[in-house]
């Protein structure tokens, strides 16, 4: 069913979970230290070439928008395009934004950041989402969102970055190494080494020994 980019569960279309097919998961809540948005795809089988291209250039974008440096008071269409880069080299797209701003306290798609036409420029300090993804009719959906805060970048001029601020690791099931470039594996490992480093302790404080071991098994270089 996620091959709908926002599908709603109903009694008549509610499946059962199979191993043989891909998972996504869009979750999020409201907390006293901040709002989460964060959508992972999974599969616990085999995938398909395809299913496993099209996730690699899903998550290709992702990284690419995530890493980018960028002027002051660039407009957020601006850079819509690096996160769907990989998927139009080989004739792939996706039909819905790239990501919004996220509300503390307010609402989880908050006007008006995000990388629409009519979104404001980016500035320091912002929330957003980013969220490429693919969808094929009647066989999957794939979305990889993260939540990005907007950063000045260790540039001479004042330009901006993004820094990820949800630490979730990727699936390793669906990611195909040959189409990364060096770049791109080099920023996972440094994720994957952010994770361990802020999640795993509190793992360990809370005693979540099954779920500590996850992590240092899905966050490994």
């Amino acid at each position: 069913n996620a091959a709908l980019a926002h599908y709603s569960p109903s009694n008549g279309s509610s499946r059962t979970l199979s191993a043989g097919e891909m998972y996504l998961f869009d979750t999020g809540g409201q907390y006293l230290d901040g709002t989460t948005d964060i959508t992972r795809t999974v599969h616990w089988g085999e995938p398909t070439p395809l299913q496993k291209e099209a996730y690699t250039r899903v998550l290709m974008g992702n990284i690419d928008l995530s890493s980018l440096v960028f002027p002051s008071n660039t407009a957020g269409r601006t850079l819509e395009s690096f996160a769907r880069q990989a998927l139009w080299d080989v004739g792939l797209n996706y039909g819905h934004g790239t990501g919004h701003g996220i509300g503390n306290f307010l609402s989880v798609h908050e006007w008006p950041v995000g990388f629409q036409s009519n979104n404001m420029p980016l500035a320091a300090g912002m929330f957003t989402s980013i969220e490429p993804g693919y969808y094929r009719d009647g066989e999957f959906g794939i979305r990889i969102e993260d939540v990005a805060l907007v950063v000045e970048a260790q540039t001479k001029k004042p330009f901006l970055t993004f820094e990820v601020v949800s630490l979730v690791p990727y699936n390793r099931n669906l990611i195909d190494l040959n189409l990364l470039s060096p770049e791109q594996i080099q920023y996972l490992n440094s994720y994957y080494k952010r994770i361990r480093e802020r999640v795993g302790p509190e793992l360990q404080r809370q005693q979540l020994e099954e779920e500590y071991k996850w992590l240092q098994e899905s966050t490994k270089p």
